[in-house]
């Protein structure tokens, strides 16, 4: 609370750490190393450059995969008073154009040649574009127009500053109040065209404050992260200052699919990802012990149930202390080692993690926080705590931060943590805000002091009988099949609920009489309007790039209804 900006942050932290220590890592490039007084340094002589092509709130859009050069970018456009707009990596020029047009961006940073093609065409378009600052060299660039990010951060300070003296604590002197705008963030939007999210460094530091309270019983001193969720989703985004705060070694992943293998190159302390990732975990390792047998299978199974039971704070008998122990020794340490070994808590956001699948984990000794939260309040509401952890909750709101219960259910947030509104979108802003309190659109209620999710608004299903169903409960039931890999429930206003199936990769040849066995075992535990009558199975995946899925992985569900609207009407 004592903190202006998250400048002051970082610059805070890094007067205390040994400046030759290492910061950040990239695990794609292992010559890309950070120490502090790198990031320290690298920040001033950015902020130089980009100081003569952009005013106090200009906007500045970033395009960049994970990597050290993100963090350094966005704290230099901070340190210029500009505006920092994350764009993710896997938008089409399409979504480009759409995103410069309504912000107007001075400066735009990118990545690499894959990024640039996309908004090359663009820019010579847009008088508003003073400069592209380009991360990995391109050729033939345009001396005039594009800076080579390795090249200028390579001159030595005093070379960049010649006479000029820059101040050492400049990072004391920028008068940047907690209320000012840090960075707008585009909501990917799973209808319309997204929306910019204006978040005040009061609210990410807001939000650092209850992460750091959250963390404290776990990590030691530099405790390691592994990042790979993309810093230009909220959740993310917010991590990377948190990180700050609390003096972290951060390892940038080289992929999603490399993550086991980063993860043992690294051994994390914290990892935080979307439920999808945890949902895909949950899948592989049952895969695997599915194959056990004998004293093997023996061991599993106990170590889930006993494990299952302890995170229900249930008493054990003697004889089940020293089964455990010896399952926490024999199978939990292994499965932990799987993952570096050092795993103090994986943390779940960006959407409801299934609670059979946030048990399982925990059962099998690696811990799964559930929180809750959404760009818009920067982004978290409230997380799980490793001393108090209850996973049919998303835990107990963060200090600063008032949660309360609408009538009709929907939950409501108050505080320094809600967004100052949408950029240039008064309408939309004035639809969510209502006097200082913002409208999540997710369903809940609080079971003492925990929050419980138990629905989301806009994606209810409502049957004729005017019964409320959750598609996403259902879908949850089918993802948890061995052999489906992605479902979708459908049956607004129809006599029986629908649904697309998606087969797993080594599961296409599966018959629909199969399927049909696996859908009757779901439906047996559920209820009568939320059983799943027909099915239609897709060939093809729902993924980010045929456009089906938010860079946040979550289904666009309107987007998928209507590239099978014909099929799945059939079915009724």
């Amino acid at each position: 609370m004592m903190i202006n900006n998250l400048l002051e942050l970082f610059y805070n932290q890094y007067k205390k750490q040994n400046s030759e220590d290492i910061f950040l890592y990239s695990l794609k490039n292992k010559s890309k190393k950070y120490s502090w007084e790198d990031v320290y340094l690298n920040i001033i002589k950015l902020s130089k450059k980009i100081n003569r092509y952009i005013k106090k709130g200009d906007r500045c859009l970033l395009i960049s995969e994970n990597r050290p050069e993100w963090m350094i970018a966005d704290l230099s456009i901070m340190m210029s008073k500009g505006i920092t707009v994350p764009a993710y990596t896997t938008y089409t020029e399409r979504d480009y154009e759409y995103i410069i047009n309504d912000c107007t961006p001075s400066i735009i940073f990118v990545s690499d040649s894959v990024q640039y093609k996309k908004i090359k065409n663009i820019i010579p378009k847009k008088d508003f574009i003073k400069k592209v600052i380009i991360f990995d060299p391109v050729c033939n660039l345009n001396a005039e127009f594009d800076l080579d990010f390795e090249k200028y951060i390579n001159l030595d300070i005093d070379e960049i500053f010649q006479e000029d003296e820059y101040e050492i604590n400049n990072f004391s002197n920028l008068k940047i109040e907690r209320k000012d705008i840090a960075c707008i963030i585009y909501t990917s939007g799973t209808q319309g065209n997204p929306k910019g999210v204006m978040l005040s460094h009061g609210g990410i530091l807001n939000n650092c404050e209850g992460s750091c309270e959250l963390l404290k019983p776990m990590i030691s001193n530099h405790p390691k992260f592994l990042t790979w969720l993309p810093l230009s989703h909220s959740y993310e985004h917010t991590v990377q200052f948190v990180q700050i705060a609390v003096g972290a070694k951060v390892f940038y992943a080289e992929s999603i699919e490399k993550l086991i293998k980063n993860m043992n190159e690294c051994g994390p302390e914290i990892m935080t990802a979307v439920p999808r990732f945890y949902q895909n975990l949950y899948q592989k390792i049952n895969a695997s012990f599915s194959k056990a047998t004998g004293l093997k299978s023996f061991l599993i199974k106990k170590t889930i149930n006993l494990g299952k039971k302890k995170l229900n704070k249930q008493k054990f008998s003697l004889i089940e202390k020293v089964i455990n122990f010896i399952c926490t020794k024999l199978v939990r340490k292994k499965i932990k080692g799987q993952f570096g070994g050092n795993l103090k808590a994986f943390v779940s956001g960006g959407g409801a993690l299934d609670q059979e699948v946030g048990s399982f984990l925990n059962a099998i000794g690696l811990p799964t926080l559930q929180g809750y939260g959404l760009t818009e309040a920067s982004p978290v509401v409230s997380c799980n705590s490793i001393d108090d952890l209850r996973v049919e909750t998303v835990g107990k709101p963060f200090k600063g931060n008032l949660v309360k219960i609408a009538e009709d259910g929907e939950i409501l947030v108050q505080g320094e943590n809600v967004m100052l509104g949408y950029w240039k979108n008064e309408n939309e802003t004035n639809k969510v805000l209502k006097n200082g309190w913002l409208s999540t659109g997710d369903i809940g209620e609080f079971d003492g002091e925990f929050l419980k999710i138990t629905d989301r608004k806009k994606d209810i299903i409502i049957t004729p009988g005017g019964d409320n169903i959750s598609p996403i409960k259902i879908e949850n039931d089918l993802n948890k099949s061995n052999f489906i890999e992605q479902s979708l429930v459908y049956g607004d206003n129809k006599p029986y609920l629908v649904s697309i199936i998606v087969l797993s990769s080594e599961h296409k040849d599966v018959t629909n009489e199969k399927i049909q066995d696996e859908i009757s075992k779901i439906n047996k535990n559920l209820s009568k309007i939320e059983k799943i009558k027909k099915f239609i199975v897709s060939k093809d995946q729902f993924t980010i790039e045929n456009g089906m899925m938010t860079p946040t992985l979550k289904l666009k569900r309107y987007k998928i209804i209507k590239n099978y609207k014909l099929e799945l009407e059939k079915l009724f």
